[in-house]
């Protein structure tokens, strides 16, 4: 079948007009006409009906349109992996990146800009559990989570950094007087948490689901210095990454301390889905990081 009626048939369809589709190809209405009949003399039946000023299709044409829109996708697709082949020096590319985890990569996006500045480099904020659903859909090629990520998934991925969290409050708070903090130390407190869809709330639920407990949650964001600056208003307290809590230099009215029972690490990684074509663009952005950021495992 010629690639090219092809694609005329399906621009013809997607205007509902010869003339439209002749312009969008740049070519003349009658090459237009002339090459849906060539593509319905080799099918051996009609493909469009005209309907006074409409055009209808058959049932065979229907079947066409569908079926074509996929293989000239497929062919889209086949020249972009073909060209992405061949140079870095154009493209663009997206990740996924939580908020809570973005402070750490700021070398990274510098240290890839400075390797490859063709690149036209998004990055696209959501929780981790959002990331990981985009990247297993294929609506991102790769992006950054905290594990443990969803295993019905399927992610591949690449650890770069495992921190402790820790516990941040009032001092006035019950749990500041424990000599050891575990985790049932909270089950009665007041938390102020990021929102249910960040890898780091995942855990804590279900840290204190393996304790029996519920916890109290009276307020969430996104925003990890929001966060602790409602610990410092005593509205509750919080468990914060270790690296995140360095950045902010907390208020002295606040009490910082380890969680002994059980210890909640902060685990950030990368993320792609095995067995699926990655771009050029993506590989340079996952070597960047593993060595900007070390990675200390894989998965």
């Amino acid at each position: 079948m010629d690639l090219r009626a092809l694609r005329y048939f399906v621009e013809t369809v997607r205007c509902n007009s010869f003339t439209l589709a002749a312009e969008h190809l740049c070519v003349t209405q009658s090459t237009v006409s002339k090459m849906l009949r060539q593509l319905e003399d080799e099918l051996g039946q009609p493909l469009l009906l005209r309907d006074g000023r409409q055009l209808r299709l058959t049932d065979a044409g229907r079947v066409v349109f569908e079926r074509g829109q996929q293989a000239l996708g497929l062919m889209r697709e086949l020249g972009r992996e073909l060209d992405d082949l061949t140079t870095l020096a154009r493209g663009e590319l997206t990740v996924g990146l939580p908020p809570m985890v973005n402070l750490l990569f700021p070398p990274v996006v510098k240290a890839f800009r400075e390797q490859h500045p063709e690149v036209s480099l998004n990055l696209r904020e959501s929780g981790g559990q959002v990331i990981e659903q985009q990247v297993a859909s294929g609506e991102l090629e790769t992006g950054v989570t905290v594990l443990p990520a969803d295993p019905a998934l399927g992610l591949a991925t690449l650890g770069v950094g495992s921190h402790p969290v820790l516990v941040v409050g009032p001092r006035e708070a019950a749990w500041t007087r424990a000599s050891r903090l575990d985790l049932a130390e909270l089950a009665g407190e007041p938390l102020v948490l990021p929102p249910d869809d960040f890898s780091l709330t995942r855990q804590v639920r279900d840290a204190f689901r393996a304790i029996r407990a519920e916890p109290q949650i009276v307020a969430q964001s996104g925003q990890w210095d929001f966060l602790v600056a409602m610990a410092a208003a005593g509205l509750g307290t919080t468990l914060i990454p270790a690296p995140l809590l360095a950045r902010l230099q907390p208020d002295e009215a606040l009490a910082v301390r380890a969680l002994a029972e059980p210890a909640i690490s902060w685990k950030v990684a990368l993320i792609h889905a095995p067995g699926r074509y990655l771009s050029h663009a993506a590989r340079a952005w996952l070597a960047v990081c593993e060595t900007v950021l070390a990675p200390s495992s894989m998965g």
